[in-house]
């Protein structure tokens, strides 16, 4: 019989990763790094124990979307007062902030448990090609247009 292994905090082993948003559909670009915070890259991975790595995306601004989603897709919030309802559509936000469009798509397929704030943490989104993390040396990896990576 063989024994399962099971992984503790102090043992997960954290790489870091740069994506190039240029091009990439949302959806294929969000299921990807969602896969990459979580973990589930790794051999070890478990479902109680946050095994993710840290992503670094650049170029939001140039992501790739259906032409008539721009119209149709509604991000909204309300206040909690009448009348508080806030809308804008997807043209509107890549425009204004299109770092939160990337974040919104990629929270949205995290699992919705506890340990889903400390994997969030975890990425960093830039709309330019500029980014903070230089000295961490984040391994290139390039989506393709069929949704595979190329490391």
């Amino acid at each position: 019989m063989m024994k399962t292994s099971i992984v503790k905090p102090k043992n997960v082993k954290r790489t870091w990763y740069l994506i190039d948003a240029t091009g990439v559909r949302l959806g294929k670009l969000a299921s990807f790094v969602s896969k990459l915070l979580q973990g589930k890259n790794k051999v070890y991975y478990t479902s109680n124990v946050d095994c993710g790595d840290y992503v670094i995306v650049i170029n939001s601004k140039d992501i790739d979307y259906f032409p008539k989603r721009a119209e149709r897709k509604i991000y909204w919030r309300h206040s909690g007062y009448p009348g508080g309802l806030k809308k804008m559509t997807l043209g509107e936000m890549m425009k204004r902030k299109p770092n939160e469009v990337i974040k919104k798509a990629i929270v949205g397929m995290m699992p919705k448990t506890k340990l889903s704030k400390s994997m969030i943490k975890k990425l960093y989104i830039y709309s330019g090609c500029d980014y903070k993390q230089k000295s961490c040396k984040p391994k290139l990896i390039k989506i393709k247009k069929d949704g595979k990576e190329k490391k």
